[in-house]
């Protein structure tokens, strides 16, 4: 490992890897390092901008958390995170497409506590959330047959009428994120507010690079879900609103044409009532199509 010279370094990393025992991590590392050097030969990088960039991923790791991640940002802003996202998950026409899963997602469990679970139709709006548009949220899980699927588990999360996640102000403890079970019918509701537009964090390292390259830092208004239900494919995705002015300039390039839906009002007060909300409010019907796994990862 003596002498390294421009042109011998990576042979000589990529030697220093090659007992890699395992042939998918050894893949991985090597065309990794590879492309790197390359990279860092294509644009003669500087040790100054090699700084920088050390800098950037530590910055990232000082602004992130369980409940928000500056690294899942950077992969967002990059379009690694929808690159990744879409070849892994190749589904049949009809099928309901997947989207990024955003720098806010969060498990069962995080630092304010269990995500709550509610009963089909109840509300989220409450007291907090009055200033926004009300909407009914609704539709089936099933598969591509129009088979309902029992017990599948929806994790929804959105922006409140102030435009922040509630991960944002963690002092007011969850706001419009909840959980849901399907029951036999496949079916699930609940009253919510229409979601907003919003910027990425901007204080934080993702928002400094991007201004820096005159980025566009919105992203449409959308309402996150992620389902599970056993033997189907996990499907993470987005609904967005049609005629949002972001659509064709998502800063995390998580739109799909299929994920585009109409949240047109309703000016009925006699169905607002019905489902415990005021006049006028969104009304959407949605129904999710989950693709069975492969019968050999469904027998496990």
């Amino acid at each position: 490992m003596r002498n390294l010279t421009e042109e011998n370094t990576t042979d000589v990393v990529l030697n220093a890897w090659s007992k890699n025992p395992d042939p998918r991590f050894k893949e991985i590392m090597d065309a990794m390092i590879t492309h790197l050097h390359e990279f860092v030969r294509e644009v003669q990088l500087t040790e100054d901008e090699w700084g920088a960039a050390i800098k950037y991923l530590h910055a990232c790791a000082d602004i992130s958390s369980p409940e928000r991640s500056e690294f899942i940002l950077t992969s967002d802003v990059l379009g690694v995170s929808s690159l990744v996202d879409t070849i892994n998950n190749r589904r049949p026409d009809g099928a309901t497409e997947n989207s990024v899963l955003g720098p806010f997602y969060i498990a069962e469990a995080g630092e304010l506590g269990e995500v709550p679970v509610i009963q089909n139709g109840d509300d989220l709006i409450g007291e907090r959330n009055k200033d926004g548009v009300p909407s009914y949220v609704r539709g089936m899980v099933r598969d591509a047959a129009g088979n309902p699927i029992a017990g599948a588990a929806l994790d929804f999360w959105q922006n409140a009428p102030n435009g922040l996640y509630d991960v944002q102000e963690p002092e007011n403890g969850y706001n419009l994120r909840c959980m849901i079970m399907t029951g036999a019918d496949g079916r699930f509701a609940f009253t919510t507010t229409k979601p907003l537009p919003y910027t990425i964090p901007l204080d934080g390292p993702v928002a400094v690079m991007m201004k820096r390259a005159k980025r566009n830092v919105w992203r449409p208004a959308h309402l996150h879900v992620r389902i599970e239900a056993a033997g189907y494919e996990t499907l993470t995705t987005e609904l967005f609103i049609d005629g949002d002015e972001y659509l064709d300039d998502d800063a995390v390039f998580g739109v799909k044409d299929s994920l585009v839906l109409k949240w047109e009002l309703n000016d009925s007060a006699e169905d607002a009532e019905k489902v415990g909300i005021w006049a006028p409010f969104c009304d959407i019907e949605n129904d999710i199509v989950l693709h069975p796994v492969a019968s050999a990862e469904a027998a496990e």
